[in-house]
């Protein structure tokens, strides 16, 4: 499902109506923002969970070697 010449140009001509041409570029611009602010979050949220994963994994080798049985010496 694509958008064809004439849907896009009635949104920009829907979008002119309804902002004015003189608001375009400041909402350009925050839009702009947003998506930057949500691309940082998203990788801060991503790195966080790698973080905590491999944390995860360590203390589970740990709780693996305390709980293994010790090896008794070869006589």
């Amino acid at each position: 499902m694509s958008l064809g010449t004439t849907e896009i140009l009635l949104i920009v001509v829907v979008v002119l109506l309804l902002f004015g041409a003189k608001r375009i570029p400041e909402l350009a611009r925050a839009f702009g923002r947003a998506s930057s602010e949500y691309k940082k979050a998203k990788e801060a949220i991503a790195n966080e969970g790698k973080e905590l994963a491999a944390e995860a994994e360590k203390a589970a080798e740990g709780e693996a070697k305390a709980a293994a049985p010790a090896e008794e010496p070869k006589a």
